[in-house]
């Protein structure tokens, strides 16, 4: 899955910041606008599974996910965690990813619930251009 957005098209338009071991992507299906996953280039399924310059690559990516979001979105609050294997919710077993999703008060969406559909301020695209330069710059500090 993580795959093809290494390599292609729609895909590799949502990544938004790439290092050595790990790169950040925003989640195809957000729960809010700005969420985003960090994910290694090895697939592995285990937190126990990755090497310590992975595990420490990912931690700083998501330090660093943070920071952008923050200046990109001004949330009030930012869930961050994963989930391994599917009875823990995970919807790529075999390559765990951590996800970080903005959060703000009052932003429950009902659409989720009674209409099936998730609405979004914000296309992919756009939410893609508006992270890229402070990721640039940000990592750059």
């Amino acid at each position: 899955m993580f795959c093809i957005a290494e390599t292609i098209g729609e895909g590799r338009d949502l990544v938004v910041h790439e290092a050595q071991l790990a790169y950040v992507i925003l989640n195809k299906f957000p729960y809010n606008a700005g969420h985003l996953m960090v994910v290694p280039y090895r697939h592995v399924a285990h937190l126990a599974l990755l090497e310590d310059a992975e595990l420490t690559e990912m931690a700083k990516l998501t330090q660093l996910s943070e920071k952008a979001l923050s200046e990109a979105f001004m949330p009030q609050g930012i869930n961050v965690g994963m989930n391994l294997g599917r009875p823990a919710g995970a919807g790529i077993v075999d390559h765990l990813h951590i996800h970080l999703v903005p959060r703000w008060n009052g932003d429950t969406n009902f659409m989720t619930v009674v209409g099936e559909v998730r609405v979004l301020p914000e296309e992919l695209p756009s939410t893609a251009q508006r992270l890229r330069p402070l990721f640039k710059k940000l990592s750059q500090i």
